[in-house]
């Protein structure tokens, strides 16, 4: 539980780069509307099969002087530039720090470029770090978050505890990943696509939709931001069950989930929706159910946007979270695209339809390879 005079932590500032929008105040339009960035593709430099994902247009700028950047890159300076624009922050504090939330950063260029001792270096997390901190004038070391599918909640949780430690008194924290051959190539070894858009804890639900993005979440302990939504608490946990399979009773995301709501100083009956991980695949929605049922709270309002946004891997934590925010902000919850009938053991309250609610908490959960979990609340 947090010490009483640990300082709250606040969102200062927040977007979202995807297929859908520039800003967060794009896509959340576009979500309103129903839209949705996953679509059928046909490229075969990524895969010999036809398949569904929401991806960038090939010829997408995203910054000026992109040359010097790779993709991943670009993606998250033109997240943080246009967070950083809003937030009257200057980068080049030393009581501000930058994270960067990612599972497979320049990994793709191991596709496009010869391999020799330079592209190694590049295609260390550390060297995109650099270079982007190096772009605002970041003065502290950046730090580099990536454990799997949790990188983007476990990249809020650990500006939070920084904060709160008294280290620093802002956070920067940005998550990218980029759709490659590699990453595909891996999820088709699981047989963990879906060869149709995602269904998210539907009854038909038959696996994934991969997607790039990037987001960006501003965090500060100054008081001056107050009256903004507060990260209040956070947790994570391991399954230590298998490499990929998930927890078979959901005990290992509950755990994290409670104590999440212990750091928060909330109980159960006081979230009032969740930002589910929900990636439509069997197992995955199967034990997240599980950990929300031991949680008690399987009555509470709940969504995925993986319909919306496919899975983005270590930015989707960060934007799913500022999605989340912005639903409080506006007190709409948005609606699972493509779930239809209860597909899990133990039913859940999944939104098929957009919910109007004076909202105060939500929980954001997220779980990934190695069965590493995460669970962070948000609040007013």
């Amino acid at each position: 539980m947090s010490e009483m005079n640990e300082p709250d932590v606040f969102v200062v500032a927040d977007n979202v780069l995807s297929p859908l929008g520039k800003t967060t105040a794009e896509n959340f339009s576009k979500l309103k509307d129903d839209n949705t960035g996953i679509k059928l593709h046909h490229n075969t430099n990524i895969s010999t099969n036809p398949f569904y994902a929401s991806l960038f247009n090939k010829d997408e700028r995203f910054i000026n002087g992109e040359h010097i950047y790779s993709k991943f890159e670009q993606l998250l300076i033109a997240s943080i530039g246009d967070a950083l624009k809003n937030s009257g922050m200057d980068a080049a504090d030393k009581k501000t720090v930058l994270i960067v939330s990612t599972t497979k950063g320049n990994i793709g260029l191991l596709e496009t470029e010869t391999f020799d001792e330079a592209l190694k270096k590049r295609i260390a997390l550390p060297a995109s770090a650099k270079l982007v901190a190096h772009h605002f004038g970041f003065i502290n070391q950046p730090i580099i978050v990536s454990n799997a599918c949790i990188s983007g909640v476990l990249g809020i949780i650990t500006g939070m505890r920084l904060l709160r430690s008294g280290q620093y008194e802002n956070a920067v924290i940005v998550g990218a990943d980029v759709i490659s051959k590699f990453i595909v190539s891996g999820f088709e070894s699981f047989q963990a696509l879906s060869p149709n858009p995602c269904r998210p804890f539907d009854q038909s639900r038959d696996g994934l939709n991969l997607g790039e993005g990037a987001a960006t979440i501003i965090l500060s302990t100054n008081k001056k931001h107050s009256k903004n939504i507060k990260v209040k608490g956070g947790a994570v946990s391991n399954d230590a069950n298998h490499i990929s399979g998930p927890s078979r009773t959901g005990e290992e995301l509950a755990h994290a989930i409670k104590n999440a709501m212990n750091d928060a100083v909330i109980s159960a009956e006081e979230i009032d929706f969740i930002s589910a991980h929900g990636t439509a695949t069997v197992y995955n929605d199967e034990m997240e159910a599980n950990a929300f049922t031991l949680s008690r709270l399987q009555n509470t309002p709940l969504n995925s946007l993986k319909g919306y946004y496919g899975h983005t891997l270590g930015a989707a934590g960060l934007i799913e979270s500022v999605i989340s925010i912005q639903s409080l902000k506006e007190n709409l919850v948005l609606p699972t695209l493509g779930f239809k009938d209860n597909g899990v053991t133990n039913p859940l309250d999944v939104l098929a339809s957009p919910l109007a609610v004076k909202a105060t908490n939500f929980l954001k959960t997220a779980s990934g390879f190695g069965g590493c979990n995460a669970a962070v609340v948000f609040g007013r």
